[in-house]
């Protein structure tokens, strides 16, 4: 596939568009030259390019509304973007189309201690709402490693997580309600500030749903009072597979924890001479995992994690001895994404996720994978709900490798499935895994999965084919994806 969609832009329509849109723009919120939209090719997911026709960067919901009228009567596609900090292509542009960017949405509208809820903007950043609610004793649970710059918006979008999801939920469990306008301009108010709301489900529904149903402009989320204490128990192992089988054994043991991940030797590697977090670099992999709660709390579950990690062959048991020490030990880990990137030209990071005891059957199938496309894989996961993010190293100038990569990145979608997992936990689908819906769903399931968006969106225009494929699409991957049982790169180096 190629890294770059090129689709040559009809300047006549393009011309219609911009015109129609700037009767109510003001000026500086419109962009159309080649040069000022091409900052908006991409997301988070470099590997696929495309310059939009044109950027609209609305300040009032007024103005969302309008947008969106306009390209529903032109019959004029429509993509929303928050920061760009997305792995799956899912806010990438269409050159036939309008790039409708949140990112002046930025108001905190509301923080109400007593019914501990925050009201924002959809362009607000993640870690932004933590901090204002700091002063009431307050935060907001979830937590991805990309905080600092992604945006609630997109975190509803993707129903992203974050190192703390184990305990304390995905986007989906930590928000009320919503304001979002639909392609023909109506407004929708989805949700409420009780605990729950009559009718459908359908806060659940447009969270995750990658744009395709509405456009998001307010949200109220949820906030929990700052843990009395928190610490972070960092356990090392021989074998990869013995961190795998700790992990089954915490959630055994009836321990919950606020997080527990992993990283393999590669990853723990990079992080190490990056950020110097403290993590041992000769040993297989490294599990971390926390307790918060009162001081008592704490102390007694720590002790609880210490066992069982000793009794899963741990060969070196860290806990954190002061609050900066767990932040080290946690600024390792959310820096994973980054110090990877300074050992390899590009990476490809996979989403998949996996029933808990199956992951030394996945890390094992990995393993196998890296020799047989000659690429290096860098594992970190969300080992408490089995969310792997397998990082794969490759070099898109070398002729062959960005297709060799797709492809790897593609089987280890396949292995989640096969184990009974699924191709995403947080980053969604995107354009990056469509075609892998086609092995997960039946064609009935897609079906209704279209039925939905066309109650939403009956002309198909809000982020056209992104996340669900059509049935053509899914006939035809079927026609390429056919197994042979042959070594696909027989002669590929061997790492």
């Amino acid at each position: 596939m190629s890294a770059v969609i090129e689709h040559p832009v009809d300047t006549a329509r393009q011309r219609e568009v911009v015109r129609a849109l700037a009767a109510f723009l003001p000026g500086g919120a419109l962009l159309h030259d080649r040069e000022d939209a091409q900052p908006y090719e991409c997301d988070g997911l470099s590997a696929y390019r495309q310059v939009p026709m044109v950027v609209a960067l609305p300040e009032t919901e007024e103005q969302v509304q309008r947008i969106l009228r306009t390209c529903h009567a032109l019959r004029v596609p429509v993509v929303a973007r928050g920061a760009g900090t997305g792995l799956s292509g899912g806010a990438l542009p269409l050159g036939n189309g309008v790039l409708l960017s949140l990112a002046r949405f930025m108001r905190i509208l509301e923080i109400d201690p007593v019914s501990r809820t925050a009201r924002l903007q959809t362009g607000v950043r993640n870690l932004a709402i933590s901090e204002a609610a700091a002063p009431h004793g307050l935060y907001y649970a979830p937590d991805p490693s990309s905080q600092i710059a992604c945006t609630i918006g997109g975190n509803v979008a993707e129903n992203s997580g974050g190192v703390h999801c184990l305990k304390y939920g995905l986007t989906v469990h930590n928000i009320l309600k919503l304001r979002a306008f639909t392609i023909e301009g109506e407004l929708l108010e989805i949700g409420g500030e009780g605990l729950d709301a009559a009718g459908y489900d359908l806060l659940a529904l447009m969270t995750g749903s990658e744009g395709m149903l509405a456009v998001i402009t307010e949200i109220t989320v949820k906030l929990l009072p700052t843990p009395e204490c928190a610490q972070v128990v960092m356990a090392a192992f021989d074998d990869i597979e013995k961190a795998a089988a700790a992990v089954a054994n915490v959630i055994a043991a009836g321990i919950v924890p606020a997080g527990l991940e992993m990283m393999d030797q590669p990853a723990t590697r990079a992080v190490e001479e990056f950020v110097h977090a403290g993590y041992p670099t000769d040993v297989a992999g490294i599990l971390l995992c926390e307790s918060d709660g009162t001081r008592e709390e704490v102390a007694d579950e720590i002790r609880r994690i210490q066992d069982v990690m000793e009794a899963s062959g741990a060969i070196l048991i860290r806990t954190s001895h002061d609050e900066a020490d767990r932040l080290r030990l946690w600024a390792g880990r959310k820096a994973a994404f980054s110090a990877v990137g300074r050992i390899s030209p590009d990476y490809y990071c996979m989403d998949g996720t996996i029933p808990r005891k199956r992951v030394g059957e996945v890390l094992r199938g990995i393993t196998e994978m890296e020799k047989r496309y000659g690429l290096r894989c860098a594992n970190v996961f969300h080992a408490g709900d089995g969310n792997l993010h397998p990082l794969i190293l490759y070099d898109s100038n070398a002729p062959g490798e960005l297709e060799r990569t797709e492809a790897f990145g593609g089987e280890i979608l396949e292995l989640s499935i096969k184990v009974g997992g699924t191709i995403t936990g947080e980053h969604g689908v995107g354009v990056e895994k469509i075609n892998y819906m086609c092995l997960q769903f039946r064609p009935a399931e897609l079906a209704a999965f279209h039925g939905v968006k066309t109650a939403f969106d009956e002309h198909t225009l809000l982020n056209p084919g992104k996340a669900v494929p059509t049935l053509a699409r899914c006939a035809e991957f079927g026609r390429r994806h056919v197994h042979t049982g042959q070594e696909k790169f027989p002669d590929l180096p061997r790492f």
